[in-house]
């Protein structure tokens, strides 16, 4: 009896895809959770991958997502597979019956998440988009910062997910919905409406291929803004060889820089600065405004566990999913949530469109 009511516990998990993500950080996190989840299965369309899964987790494998899905015995579904899959094997894993999990990009038009989210809703099962940046140390430092007050009116926030790089691979192609806003930009996007309230913003989008093989940009400048609330000014660049913080804060009395390796951040107290009034007369002399203001600084270092960031937003993600399975807690990262994410990301692509490549050259985007 007592192990019956211990396998009751354990989530049984099948795994749409065995590459970078299917594996490297859906399945390694799951096979280091035993007392949580197990994985019995998993598919893919490569023959040394379903043999590699099967020897490291004792688990079957399936050459097609649509044969593993028949399954009964399976609650969760991990859908890793190709970017421009997302929608449809989501779709057809809850009307299976499953619980899904779906990697990012959830969807690339806003069709397809009402889609994804209407058949969440008709199977009465969770749909819960992996966007695990959310839980990022460094990430939430900032939203206790800026919480607190210490920094005033918030008046822009950058965001930088840069570095220099060729790519050549199928997630530089349109066709897949490749690109680093599609590829890399859910996370710092996730990031910036979280900042934002989840309130559709104004966008505007500026797309640029510059080192990719593909036909799908590699170098992206997003402006949201929203009235009352901050521009955040986003990058997810290919051809910078000089980066630098991850994120920047302006605000009216101090700022912040940094990213997951540290944060810092100085701001002043208004009554320990010196009081000053409009003068509209000409300053005396060749002269210019200068005050000598208190600055305050602090600084946030991640943990030792923190700087495996991968390691660590995997278990944020899976510890709370399964508090939503078996306890009942609401999604801390909810589809409607993402399905704004998904709604500016269109308007991106909207905003530019690229010719794409075809097997004989390249053709007018539509």
């Amino acid at each position: 009896m007592a192990a019956k009511q211990e396998q009751g516990r354990i989530v049984r998990v099948g795994i749409l895809g065995q590459g970078r993500s299917g594996r490297n950080i859906h399945a390694a996190w799951l096979s280091q959770s035993p007392e949580q989840y197990r994985i019995v299965a998993v598919s893919d369309a490569l023959k040394d991958r379903r043999e590699r899964a099967e020897q490291e987790y004792g688990c079957e494998a399936y050459t097609t997502y649509r044969d593993l899905l028949k399954r009964d015995d399976i609650e969760l579904v991990v859908n890793a597979l190709p970017s421009h899959l997302h929608p449809q094997g989501t779709v057809d894993a809850l009307k299976a019956g499953h619980h899904v999990v779906c990697e990012k990009p959830l969807a690339p038009t806003v069709k397809d998440f009402k889609r994804m989210a209407a058949a969440a809703r008709q199977a009465k099962r969770v749909l819960a988009p992996f966007q695990q940046s959310r839980y990022a140390a460094h990430f939430q430092q900032i939203l206790k910062v800026l919480r607190s007050g210490v920094l005033g009116r918030v008046v822009l926030i950058k965001i930088s997910y840069n570095g220099f790089a060729r790519r050549w691979d199928w997630q530089t192609l349109q066709e897949f919905r490749g690109g680093n806003l599609l590829n890399t930009g859910p996370h710092p996007m996730d990031q910036a409406l979280c900042l934002l309230g989840w309130n559709m913003p104004e966008v505007f989008c500026q797309m640029d291929r510059a080192n990719t093989y593909g036909d799908a940009e590699d170098h992206v400048k997003v402006l949201l803004h929203r009235k009352g609330l901050p521009t955040v000014d986003l990058e997810i660049s290919s051809c910078c060889a000089y980066s630098g913080d991850m994120f920047q804060v302006y605000g009216t009395r101090g700022g912040l820089t940094g990213g997951s390796s540290g944060l810092k951040w100085r701001y002043f107290k208004v009554k320990e600065a010196p009081g000053q009034r409009l003068i509209r007369e000409p300053l005396p002399g060749p002269s210019y405004c200068r005050e000598e203001l208190k600055w305050r600084e602090e600084t946030w270092e991640p943990t030792a566990a923190q700087r495996d960031s991968f390691r660590s937003m995997s278990q944020a993600f899976y510890d709370h999913l399964y508090k939503v399975l078996r306890k009942g807690a609401p999604l801390f990262i909810t589809p409607e949530q993402v399905g704004v994410q998904v709604a500016v990301m269109e308007e991106c692509h909207r905003q530019n469109r690229l010719s794409k490549l075809s097997r004989k050259g390249w053709v007018k985007g539509s």
